[in-house]
């Protein structure tokens, strides 16, 4: 039952990666990955946030407890584009952007990680 929690998910959070950065390249552009980095961001504070909620509450069952850490949000984050869409800069010789994505990718992940475990401790 729990791999079957986790395909669910999973479908749920690349469904809602694919309308996520969809909507923020019609609205942004994309010259630079800014859907990704969207995706990334809220995938990092939902998943400190949760897990620290998930700590709080710990009669959740494993299943939903799966179905949203790895199913959704591990369908709806995705760092193998990060990476292929960083390379891709560099490749056409756009360090500077290649450097801005990672920076932004990581600290703000970072930053929008601790703001969730914040959140999720305050939950309690």
């Amino acid at each position: 039952m729990r791999i079957i929690s986790v395909g669910i998910g999973g479908f749920c959070g690349a469904v809602s990666r694919f309308l996520v950065t969809g909507w923020v390249h019609h609205f942004v552009g994309s010259g630079m990955p800014y859907g990704t980095l969207v995706v990334n961001v809220g995938g990092s504070f939902l998943l400190a946030f949760i897990l620290q909620v998930f700590i709080t509450y710990p009669g959740i069952s494993p299943q939903l407890k799966s179905a949203i850490t790895i199913g959704f949000l591990g369908a709806f984050t995705t760092f193998s584009t990060f990476t292929v869409d960083t390379l891709h800069f560099m490749e056409h010789g756009n360090y500077t952007k290649a450097i801005v994505n990672i920076v932004l990718n990581v600290v703000i992940c970072l930053v929008a990680a601790g703001m969730g475990m914040t959140l999720g401790k305050a939950w309690q």
